[in-house]
């Protein structure tokens, strides 16, 4: 027999697996099913009815744009305050900065303390726990508690970024902690080092690169969370962008829109080139 006449057949599966994976998407198609009336999906033909005044919106909302077509006039971009727009994105972006900065901080320890094989468990499991904690109450409801404190304003939103953002880091800093290489740690610990020399010279060079990066990434997030942040009183470019929108304003709404997005795209472009030389 030559290799010419072996047929290949593709992998059976078993009838347990194929049933399983039929209860899994049935299951999943019937919650659709259930849903529809609930999430109101029957509501979607609104949105291309002349009643939903949707095309007004997307008109005054595109009119930005308005330079692409020979249609444009200057006088189109004429009452639109830009330098207020870009000074309110710099001030969201400064929020983020300083919210990721602080979060930095808190999440050093706490990712170290998080760690199973830095930690004990009884002060690992704990740590843990308040992880989770603090990543399940939502930004907003962290930016109301502070603008309470603290009133309304930009510190109200760097503080809830610092408590969210400081959450998610210590989680995934403990991560990289559980993952690195026990040979680096081990030769610093033969040398009579101590604990502390341990986690200086055997765990930080190792996941430093991976820390940065995700702090980087989160310094992205917190960029587009300090603008929703601003919605509720909490400083930056969403206080704009709110009023905007409550007052119809929609030509300003796009304007405003567009420097977030000019804005956000060169965090990202400047975040991905930072750590393609990190990592």
């Amino acid at each position: 027999m030559t290799a010419t006449d072996v047929t290949l057949s593709p992998p059976t599966r078993s009838l347990s697996a194929r049933l399983f994976d039929i209860a899994i998407f049935g299951g999943v198609a019937l919650l659709l099913l259930i849903s529809f009336g609930p999430a109101e999906i029957g509501k979607f033909p609104m949105l291309f009815s002349d009643k939903s005044g949707m095309g007004g919106f997307i008109s005054e909302f595109f009119s930005p744009f308005k330079f692409l077509s020979s249609e444009w006039t200057p006088a189109d971009f004429t009452g639109r305050d830009w330098g207020l727009y870009v000074g309110k994105m710099w001030q969201t972006i400064q929020m983020a900065l300083w919210g990721t900065f602080l979060a930095i901080i808190v999440a050093v320890p706490l990712g170290l303390l998080g760690s199973s094989n830095i930690a004990p468990a009884w002060i690992q499991q704990p740590v843990r726990r308040v992880l989770d904690l603090i990543r399940s109450i939502p930004d907003l409801v962290v930016a109301v508690i502070f603008i309470t404190a603290v009133g309304l304003g930009p510190f109200a939103g760097v503080m809830a970024m610092m408590f969210n953002t400081g959450g998610v880091l210590a989680k995934l800093f403990s991560e990289a902690v559980e993952a690195i290489d026990k040979g680096p740690v081990e030769g610093v610990r033969a040398t009579g080092a101590g604990r502390l020399q341990e986690i200086i010279w055997g765990v930080i060079p190792q996941v430093a690169p991976l820390w940065t990066s995700y702090a980087l990434y989160r310094f992205e997030s917190n960029s587009r969370a300090a603008t929703v942040l601003g919605l509720i009183g909490a400083g930056g470019i969403g206080q704009v962008l709110i009023d905007s929108t409550n007052t119809f304003r929609y030509g300003e709404t796009g304007c405003i829109v567009l420097v977030i997005v000019v804005a956000v795209s060169g965090i990202d472009l400047l975040s991905q080139a930072i750590r393609s030389r990190l990592l």
